[in-house]
């Protein structure tokens, strides 16, 4: 028996159902909205109804979007903790889109004037940052054919964001949220630019950006949750648990939080409602601590359990080596870079992210977490890095986390990292590879990739951090990464020579 309408069970519903009027769009419609933004709404409208139903967007692969149509918009969560295991159904989404099959009709959709929100899930690659500049990468393919207004339309999130403005203004100019839910720091402000910068190009009148100033906001917010990808034991246990069939399920751990800023242009859902939701003026702080200590951590683990062969995060941050770096990297150079938010206990939530990495029952995949690191350390590493580089100390985990990443993304010659390492999917591979063609050993390898535009500048221009990097690869190379992860411990902030 498949989950549908007529097969719902009732009394598992998390929330409330949403209308059939439609409020929200959203792009990007895997597993971290379903089991975040979009049990907020439910929730929300559980407290207080609204024309809250979603439009999910598929960017380019159909298949969660065909399994919700068939489904009728329902979907489950499976929720493990060591405590146990449950299932909840969620039912907002009331129509459904993949933009690479109808990227006009994507636009459109942003246009409506019923619809008040678009929200973005596309993970920090789908941003399309120019890893130098934090502007937009316009060597990309796809941001290339948005400008120009190739195809039958927009192929990135940028493109489709900043056309379906270009759009909305023309039909009248209804205002509109544009809410990143990605881990990038100042989310709101980052699309806005990036959307900004597309829309210059493009050539927009002065009086579009007029109108965006006055009828468009891009709240900032940080969101948290674990959401590993599901599996067919997955599925066998929502069926257990439901009695129902579900192709897509979600699964999750029992943590989450949402911080906004309340910048809505017109209206939002009940949000304040919903589980681990906060609205905060100190969103920015919010923001540092959670991108830094849960997810700068997150890839330190996954990096050095990849090499050293552990295929879960549990695995690899109970390996006494990798909980001694992590806990370095807290101490030493990530904790110190942060301005708290008021009231926040930091060695509370600490513990509690030790705890969350220790989830053996939820089993999140370190292949999973270390994938698209090109992306994902832009928010992490450069910041705290230089500041201990300006200072005159070398940010010792800080190089391993860059090192371990270049071992398990593009390896030197002759070095395999193992099939942990290999499974992870990494975007700027091709070029990672076409930057290091030539290179005559280990240190020639690692400066062709920190001095290649896949590190800021401003970090690369510290040559010390550079050779740090070179001889931490050497480390992993020569003697493995648990050789390297002990060098990097006995030199906890030491001066640079």
């Amino acid at each position: 028996m498949n989950l549908n309408r007529e097969n719902f069970p009732r009394e598992l519903q998390i929330g409330a159902s949403a209308p059939e009027a439609t409020g929200i769009v959203h792009i990007g419609t895997a597993q971290f909205h379903r089991a975040h933004a979009a049990v907020a709404t439910a929730q929300a409208l559980a407290a207080e109804p609204g024309d809250w139903g979603i439009v999910g967007v598929a960017s380019h692969n159909p298949r969660i979007v065909e399994a919700l149509r068939a489904q009728d918009g329902l979907y489950s969560i499976l929720q493990l903790t060591p405590e146990g295991e449950s299932a909840g159904i969620v039912d907002v989404h009331r129509r459904f889109a993949v933009a690479a099959q109808d990227p006009d009709g994507v636009v459109g959709l942003i246009a409506e004037p019923r619809h008040r929100i678009l929200t973005l899930t596309v993970s920090e690659g789908g941003y399309h940052r120019d890893a130098r500049t934090g502007g937009l990468d316009w060597a990309d393919p796809g941001i290339a054919a948005d400008l120009a207004g190739e195809g039958p339309g927009p192929v990135t999130s940028i493109g489709l964001v900043a056309r379906g403005l270009m759009r909305r203004f023309a039909d009248g100019g209804a205002p509109l949220t544009v809410l990143s839910c990605d881990n990038m720091l100042s989310a709101g402000d980052r699309t806005r630019s990036l959307v900004a910068e597309f829309l210059r190009e493009a050539g927009a009148a002065e009086d579009l950006f007029a109108w965006m100033d006055e009828s468009v906001t891009f709240p900032n917010g940080m969101v948290d949750r674990i959401v590993p990808a599901p599996t067919d034991a997955t599925r066998e246990a929502v069926a257990r648990l439901i009695g129902c069939e579900d192709a897509v399920p979600v699964l999750a751990e029992g943590f989450t939080m949402w911080v906004l800023e309340d910048r809505f242009a017109a209206g939002r859902p009940a949000w304040e409602h919903a589980e681990g939701v906060v609205f905060s003026d100190e969103v920015g702080k919010y923001e540092l601590v959670k991108l830094r200590l849960l997810n700068g951590s997150h890839s330190l683990i996954a990096y050095l359990g990849a090499l050293d062969g552990r295929e879960t995060v549990p695995d690899s941050r109970m390996q006494p080596f990798v909980e001694e770096c992590v806990r370095n990297a807290i101490r030493d150079e990530y904790l110190p870079s942060i301005d708290l938010p008021d009231g926040f206990d930091p060695d509370a939530y600490i513990a509690r992210l030790f705890d969350r990495w220790t989830n053996v029952a939820l089993g999140d995949r370190t292949s999973r977490v270390g994938s698209d690191g090109s992306s994902k350390l832009l928010d992490r590493i450069p910041e705290p890095a230089i500041r201990l580089l300006k200072r005159g100390v070398m940010p010792q985990q800080m190089a391993l986390t860059a090192a371990a990443w270049i071992a398990c993304a593009c390896p030197p010659a002759g070095f395999d990292p193992g099939p942990v390492a290999s499974a992870m999917a990494e975007p700027k591979r091709a070029a990672l590879a076409a930057a290091v063609a030539g290179a005559g050993g280990v240190r020639e390898h690692v400066e062709a990739i920190v001095h290649g535009g896949f590190l800021p500048d401003a970090l690369a221009a510290h040559d010390a951090f550079g050779r740090r990097v070179a001889e931490l690869v050497e480390a992993i190379v020569a003697d493995g990464v648990r050789a390297a992860a002990a060098d990097a411990c006995r030199g906890r902030l030491a001066r640079i020579p």
